[in-house]
């Protein structure tokens, strides 16, 4: 033995070289991993004397294998990238994934954690809608059902989460933008569906003024979820108005810019970086269609694939009985400069 002590499961996958999922179902079912896999376990095991607490893998034991994802609006590809990732996370774990949209309707919300109370899942990993959420009711099915919280935390209740460091999105790309060209205004929706927006717009308005710039901000009318539409709708209002301060538009979003490019073009605005543009327009996430547009959005890339895989691995950590050692994760971004500013 090397005498080097391992503390928990996580710290044990690190150390032999193996990911956390494999090593944990090898825990629930040694013979569900491959012979040369279990050899390899059980090598380290023997190298470093770790017993994982056999009392909560004993317990997990007893709970069924599904684990539920639960999505603000599945219709959104962001959502829809991280439902894919998670249920390909599970399957390689040998758990079975159910997948849940709230369609960003409250009500609809509730039934969901209902639904899943009845099917006894041995965890779940949620997107909450966020301040539309009913806190009694996210309480009690937290007491209750192991859950980790991913993309959107609830600030006031004490719940792991991993998700994107959404104030450093919208920092980088003001750094950026003010580098590159004209301070930017930031183009929002004034009743944001998503609890992040509020995030980006106070990091925008603290990283204008830290540059000696005046923060200037133009709100989109509109409810709900279709921000493409808003943004196309609200977007061609605004240059008919001559609503935009600066030829620079960072939008709260990717969903909010894809509308307001769309609204460029309806209004013969040429966007981009060239001799011949007139604006330049910024996005925020790398949504799965933001490469595809035209022109191509300048965006900060959300770390989908370290985001499910940290909110996964963490409710592992939890399903084993073991301490979490960072109880929130928030995950930078990285800045992806592409023909529209």
């Amino acid at each position: 033995m090397t005498g080097s002590k391992i503390k928990n499961m996580e710290e044990f996958a690190a150390i032999s070289g193996i990911s956390r999922p494999t090593v944990s179902k090898y825990f629930n079912d040694p013979q569900s991993v491959r012979a040369s896999t279990r050899e390899r376990i059980e090598a380290a095991l023997e190298a470093h004397d770790y017993r994982p607490n056999m009392f909560a893998v004993n317990q997990n034991r007893k709970l069924t294998k599904n684990v539920g994802i639960v999505v603000p609006f599945l219709a959104d590809p962001v959502f829809a990238e991280f439902a894919r990732k998670f249920e390909q996370l599970c399957v390689k774990a040998g758990y079975r994934p159910t997948v849940y949209s709230a369609h960003g309707d409250p009500a609809n919300e509730i039934e969901i954690l209902e639904a899943l109370r009845a099917l006894k899942p041995a965890g779940v990993l949620m997107a909450p809608l966020g301040r539309a959420s009913d806190r009694d009711a996210m309480a009690s099915f937290f007491e209750d059902i192991p859950t980790v919280l991913f993309d959107s935390d609830l600030q006031d209740m004490d719940m792991t989460f991993v998700g994107a460091d959404n104030p450093q999105f919208t920092r980088l790309m003001v750094d950026f933008l003010c580098r590159s060209g004209s301070a930017p205004c930031f183009f929002e929706m004034e009743n944001p569906a998503n609890p992040n927006a509020r995030k980006r717009r106070k990091s925008y308005i603290e990283t204008m003024e830290a540059f000696g710039h005046t923060p200037q901000i133009v709100q989109a009318a509109g409810v709900g979820w279709s921000f493409e539409e808003i943004g196309r709708d609200e977007g061609l209002r605004a240059f008919r108005e001559n609503l935009f301060p600066s030829d620079t538009i960072l939008c709260s979003n990717d969903r909010l810019a894809i509308g307001l490019l769309s609204a460029a073009f309806e209004a013969g605005i040429t966007v981009g970086r060239g001799p011949n543009a007139t604006i330049r327009i910024a996005g925020q996430d790398d949504h799965p269609f933001s490469r595809f547009t035209c022109p191509p959005l300048t965006t900060i890339a959300q770390d989908f694939e370290s985001i499910s895989r940290q909110a996964f691995e963490t409710l592992l950590t939890v399903l084993d009985g073991e301490p979490v050692a960072h109880k929130k994760r928030n995950i930078e971004g990285k800045l992806v400069m592409r023909s529209s500013a």
